[in-house]
């Protein structure tokens, strides 16, 4: 049989190598899909579609929750050959306008309490199809399925689709203006998931989990795709809250998280440990998680695990460390990944010293996904692995990488300008990304290129590197912004976590755990300067953050500071806080202007 060149020849052989085989749940699997059910499901959509005159070259939007009624309604849209697409769910009706008018999508199937913020866009659309109701002038999924003509023919329908179609949307986070609608085709997507399977293998049956919004290219990609081309068994968690029942339940073999989940789970266990009410126990406890940062400190300093070191950790896996990851639900995963933005190698570290090495990849929607990433076995902590298999790169003078493959975009939606200027005529794009390479070939991110920091003395830094020292040394720290272009000393905006807010202000017996509260508590403020030092220790002189504020809000995603996507909009960030940030450079520290706590490794000012 020759090798399937869209998603639906892939879904069509995955679905019919053990029909009976659940391919979604729910947590608990109180709700589920048998191959079976889920391509049948998938070719009723289809049909209903296709009724609709949606087909090759329509265009349909999907707004809901990750949910088990997803994968057949997505699966059904690409089998008419129709372009699917997810947006956030928690797009404001002006945003959802200017998507819905640059991807033209006729039709929108969505939740029932998204109707009427759909309505208000200003973007008239077609058809309504609500997956868990029937407002008034909408089709419910029964009705839209009942629209099916007798002569419709399925097989014939799906096979026309053409492996240059465009398969999917994927609207970038847009921290500089709108978002750009990113055209990716199917054969984009296979040539990027087999790219990726050839380092970290995908098998029928390993079991994943969907906890990311379907409009965030990672679970798109990981979830979803990955499915489609392997045969995954997928977990939907609806709530991001529900991930950790998830995990536990699902035991996953293959999973992926952006950095912030990781150094949740980080901070979490230290939090338990500390705080374990037996001594016995924790004392075995601080013994074996000694022993894991022994052998994590090893690995990153690049040095061999000598047979004591390795012996002794093998007796703390034996008695400890392994019981930690089955409470994570992660005792069974061949491969963990990270990505979407860097992360700090001390939480490399912490887990690897674990057991659970993570696979640190580099990516971006317009390579489809994953441009990089190493195996377990070959990972070097603190870089992104190797290029992919058929992926060539170059390094312009300016530092900027270029990569060329067969998983780089079609280019950006209705924008000839902009695709102009990141593609080149020889297909080499202009990644915006600022990577190293070493002799073996493994790669390193700086930073964005637009977002370095050149201080007033000409030194450039990456502040991605300064904010991820900081934030790995207290989980205080939800989000940080480094403050230094043409500026004398590094600075920074400090927000507190929401998450761990709640448990820390109980934990020391605050009664006010508002982020205006806690931004003003000396509690809080010297376990933040606590947190500073210990990451400028971490840290070259120049780039030491020499003062920080924390700002009396919490940065919420989809807002004026960050993206859906949990990017720093770093322009509005300082227009917004402009106030603020000369405070930080004021002759004479004023009031909300903090220092990093005193110690041999904290600096001074100047």
């Amino acid at each position: 049989m020759t090798e399937p060149n869209t998603t639906c020849a892939a879904f069509q052989r995955v679905a019919a190598i053990d029909p009976d085989a659940v391919a979604v749940r729910s947590i608990g699997g109180a709700q589920s899909l048998t191959w079976r059910a889920y391509a049948g499901q998938a070719r009723e959509v289809a049909a209903g579609l296709a009724a609709l005159g949606i087909g090759r070259g329509d265009t349909v939007a999907l707004m809901m929750a990750n949910r088990v009624e997803f994968y057949p309604l997505e699966v059904g849209i690409q089998h008419t050959g129709a372009t699917s697409f997810s947006v956030y769910n928690t797009l404001a009706p002006e945003q959802l306008h200017y998507v819905f008018d640059n991807a033209g999508n006729r039709v929108v199937i969505c939740e029932a309490q998204y109707v009427e913020r759909i309505r208000s866009c200003g973007i008239p659309i077609e058809f309504i199809v609500c997956v868990d109701g029937n407002p008034p002038d909408t089709l419910g999924v029964p009705e839209l399925k009942a629209m099916a003509r007798a002569d419709f023919d399925f097989d014939a329908t799906w096979r026309a689709v053409r492996p240059d179609d465009v398969l999917t949307l994927c609207y970038t986070s847009g921290t500089t203006g709108n978002p750009k609608g990113v055209e990716l085709t199917h054969a984009n997507l296979l040539f990027d998931a087999h790219a990726m399977a050839t380092v970290l293998p995908v098998e029928f049956g390993d079991r994943q989990i969907s906890y990311l919004p379907t409009a965030h290219m990672a679970d798109r990609f990981t979830a979803l795709y990955l499915q489609e081309v392997f045969g995954t068994q997928i977990t939907v968690v609806p709530d991001r809250a529900q991930l950790p029942a998830a995990l536990l339940d699902a035991r996953p073999t293959i999973w992926g998280a952006v950095p912030r989940v990781w150094e949740k789970f980080k901070a979490a266990l230290e939090f338990a440990i500390a705080n374990e009410p037996d001594e016995t126990t924790r004392a075995g406890l601080d013994w074996a998680m000694g022993v894991a940062k022994r052998k994590a400190d090893a690995q990153l300093r690049d040095e061999p695990i000598d047979a004591g070191l390795a012996a002794e950790w093998a007796r703390a896996d034996e008695l400890v460390l392994s019981k930690l990851r089955a409470k994570l639900g992660l005792e069974q995963v061949k491969w963990a990944m990270s990505g979407a933005a860097p992360i700090p190698p001390q939480t490399l570290g912490f887990f690897f010293g674990l057991g659970i090495p993570i696979c640190e990849l580099w990516g971006m929607s317009e390579i489809t996904c994953v441009g990089s990433v190493a195996s377990p076995a070959q990972s070097r902590l603190g870089a992104v692995g190797k290029l992919l298999p058929g992926f060539e790169s170059r390094i312009a003078e300016d530092g900027e990488f270029l990569v060329r493959s067969g998983s780089v975009m079609r280019g950006y939606r209705k924008e000839p300008q902009k695709t102009a200027e990141a593609l080149d005529a020889d297909g080499w794009l202009y990644t915006g990304d600022i990577l190293t390479q070493d002799a073996d070939g493994y790669l390193r991110v700086v930073d964005r290129k637009k977002e370095l920091i050149i201080n007033s003395a000409g030194k450039n830094m990456s502040p991605a590197n300064i904010e991820n020292a900081i934030k790995a040394a207290t989980p205080l720290i939800g989000t940080i912004a480094a403050i230094g272009d043409n500026r004398p000393y590094t600075t920074a905006l400090i927000v507190i976590d929401a998450e761990s807010a709640g448990p820390y202000a109980a934990q020391h017996g605050l009664t006010d755990a508002t982020p205006a509260a806690l931004a003003a508590d000396p509690v809080v403020i010297a376990e933040i300067a606590r947190g500073v030092a210990a990451g400028n220790s971490a840290l070259s002189r120049i780039e030491q953050v020499k003062r920080f504020t924390v700002l009396p809000t919490f940065w919420e995603p989809g807002g004026d500071e960050i993206t859906l996507t949990m990017k720093l909009r770093r322009k509005p960030i300082a227009g917004k806080y402009a106030v603020e940030i000369e405070r930080l450079y004021a002759t004479e520290p004023v009031d909300a202007v903090h220092e990093p706590a005193a110690g041999a490794d904290a600096p001074v000012v100047g």
